[in-house]
């Protein structure tokens, strides 16, 4: 949604700066989560902003889908092979700066989420099926 409206991330990254994105990132959690039935794949720096939280929270269940350094490192690797290109946080290759950034991240994920699944392993059906069948029976009807 927000590289519909404005470009691609990196481009407005590397043009304007975290701070310029952030604000965009806010306001387009703040309209989406007041939406019904809608699954939002936010990226993992959502977490840094507490007012984000709250209006994820509000509206929905939130669900953290963590990885192994060295599995969300390789998927990293490949997404800019395949030319999606993640900015750095720090000026380091992105996969270079996980372990520092899941260090000052992780807290906030346990502390916000709902539901916690591990993904290092497993399929994207197969994380659909884990969410699945974790929802609460008044979420799935």
């Amino acid at each position: 949604m927000i590289e519909e409206k404005n470009g691609s991330i990196e481009k407005m990254v590397s043009e304007k700066g975290w701070e310029y994105f952030r604000a965009i990132e806010k306001k387009a959690v703040a309209e989406t989560a007041k939406e019904d039935d809608l699954v939002i794949a936010t990226g993992g720096g959502v977490v840094l902003d507490e007012e984000n939280m709250k209006n994820l929270k509000n509206h929905g269940l939130i669900v953290w889908l963590k990885g192994d350094n060295a599995v969300l490192k390789e998927r990293m690797i490949k997404e800019e092979r395949s030319g999606k290109i993640r900015p750095s946080l720090t000026g380091e290759k992105p996969w270079e700066e996980i372990e520092r950034v899941l260090h000052q991240r992780t807290p906030l994920y346990r502390q916000s989420c709902d539901m916690e699944l591990d993904t290092s392993r497993s399929t994207i059906r197969e994380v659909t099926d884990m969410i699945i069948s974790s929802l609460p029976e008044e979420v799935k009807e």
